[in-house]
């Protein structure tokens, strides 16, 4: 097997689990193992240096090609496994639907958290967001991710930011969990080829990026940066991508 289909179907073997790296390598987002050394630190992380479609990215929506394909969200409610790794929160849904993305069936496996969001649209960031992933019935990875912005309080985020474990560890919500609690109304997007946003960085992940902003609660901000003051990837260079939007 190739190794980037090797990598590729070991992190979606351990999707359910606390498994984001390959090993026992340290990493982190700060210092002599922040996302600038990640490349350094291993060499089943070197496509984190060398990679030419890495994620996250500044989003160009300008220049954003259109295309006739809508997000169709076909969650349900799951068992919740409330997962901190160290690195984030994790939640994985273990039979919670999933979406209709480009035609193909996904099935969400996980969500997790990171503060200020990684993906950039136009230069804008916001102080947080969610990654969606989803495995299609061949293994390929898709990401849809949600921006947040400071507001009302979001019912979404509420259970798992009640309930989520302050150090390495995890806990089973107690009431089933929705994942599209998380969703905006609208589900118009940004879409782009890219890679893990964490090590080992293994590309051929689509990203399918939600124009549209939910709210949070300045109180759920803190309680997650409580936990992860920071835990979000640098942009990374474009390198030619092309950029398409779905309404």
């Amino acid at each position: 097997m190739p190794h980037k289909l090797k990598y590729l179907a070991l992190f979606a073997s351990c999707l359910s689990v606390t498994c984001f790296a390959a090993g026992d390598v340290k990493w982190g987002y700060e210092g002599a193992v922040g996302p600038d050394q990640w490349g350094d630190l291993s060499s089943e992380f070197a496509i984190c240096k060398t990679g030419q479609m890495q994620a996250p990215i500044d989003i160009p929506a300008k220049s954003a090609t259109q295309v006739q394909s809508p997000i169709k969200a076909q969650y349900k409610d799951t068992t919740a496994e409330l997962i901190n790794n160290g690195h984030t929160i994790q939640v994985s849904l273990p039979n919670g639907g999933g979406a209709v993305l480009d035609g193909v069936t996904y099935k969400i496996v996980q969500f997790h958290l990171h503060t200020p969001g990684e993906e950039k649209v136009d230069g804008k960031t916001y102080p947080f967001n969610a990654h969606m992933v989803h495995q299609s019935a061949d293994g390929k990875l898709a990401v849809i991710g949600v921006f947040f912005k400071v507001g009302a309080e979001s019912k979404g985020l509420k259970p798992i930011l009640d309930s989520m474990p302050s150090s390495s560890g995890s806990v089973i919500l107690k009431t089933p969990y929705d994942a599209a609690s998380l969703l905006p109304k609208s589900l118009a997007y940004y879409s782009y080829q890219g890679s893990l946003t964490t090590p080992g960085c293994t590309e051929g992940v689509t990203f399918y990026i939600l124009k549209e902003p939910v709210e949070m609660s300045a109180f759920q901000l803190k309680q997650f940066q409580k936990v992860f003051p920071m835990n979000a990837r640098p942009v990374m260079p474009l390198n030619g991508r092309k950029i398409t939007q779905g309404n």
